[in-house]
């Protein structure tokens, strides 16, 4: 019981935080839950559902506002919800010391495009083709890590030289359900206790209310996103200690 109640107060302080700067918790639930002794494959299943249930609720209202570019949004996310389970059930082919490798370089890639991330894009992508490329890849590596993939997709299409607000709304719309598709096939060979997942997907859901409403009361996004790279910050040298150390 102990247990369930510290893993669902931090669940509700990081949905808290990270709902403020516009973004899902679980890229920093997931190596905390594992570091307190949580098996890191259910760590990630239950990431991803915690961030899923703190999220879906945009993507309905997204979807009632009438403000989705189903042109836009159909390619990224037909091949996310296709690749980010494929990539969740390759995670288990693979040795759990390259995954968590690979988490920790997510880690500082998020932490620093939160802080450094260029507003300008790289160049002007368009196109179908380039929609299908980059729902295959982000979410073939989002469902393989255990992440919803937007921390991925946001910065990345930006560079791409896609429109900000547009792109916002895509990945609002689309991480929930490929998030979801990615926990079911994690949930469908790892032992899961879904008292803990019930918990924490509670908590995520109420911290996450909570900082949407936090968020609209004098909260500058610069502040939020210092705060949310700090801990991604840390998280991920807590990672490469523990890889230099091994």
């Amino acid at each position: 019981m102990n247990d369930y109640l510290l893993y669902s107060s931090i669940a509700f302080t990081l949905s808290a935080i990270f709902s403020m700067g516009g973004t899902g918790s679980g890229i920093a639930l997931i190596p905390i839950l594992s570091f307190l002794g949580l098996d890191f494959t259910a760590a990630k299943a239950i990431g991803l559902f915690a961030g899923a249930s703190t999220t879906i609720t945009s993507s309905v209202m997204n979807l009632k506002r009438k403000v989705l570019d189903f042109k836009f949004v159909w390619p990224i996310a037909a091949m996310m919800l296709i690749f980010a389970p494929l990539g969740a059930y390759c995670s288990q082919f693979l040795n759990e010391g390259i995954v968590k490798f690979l988490f920790m370089l997510l880690l500082f890639y998020s932490a620093s495009m939160m802080l450094f991330g260029k507003k300008k894009p790289l160049m002007k992508a368009t196109g179908t083709i380039t929609l299908f490329i980059v729902g295959i890849t982000i979410g073939f590596i989002s469902g393989l890590l255990g992440v919803g993939g937007g921390n991925i997709l946001i910065p990345f299409l930006i560079l791409l030289g896609f429109e900000p607000k547009k792109v916002a709304v895509t990945v609002s719309f689309v991480v929930p359900f490929s998030a979801l598709g990615s926990f079911f096939t994690y949930a469908s060979y790892v032992h899961l206790d879904w008292i803990l997942l019930a918990c924490i997907a509670a908590a995520a859901i109420s911290g996450g209310y909570i900082g949407n409403y936090l968020m609209h009361y004098k909260l500058e996004q610069r502040d939020i996103k210092k705060i949310m790279a700090f801990i991604l910050y840390l998280l991920a040298f807590k990672l490469l200690y523990h890889f230099l150390s091994a």
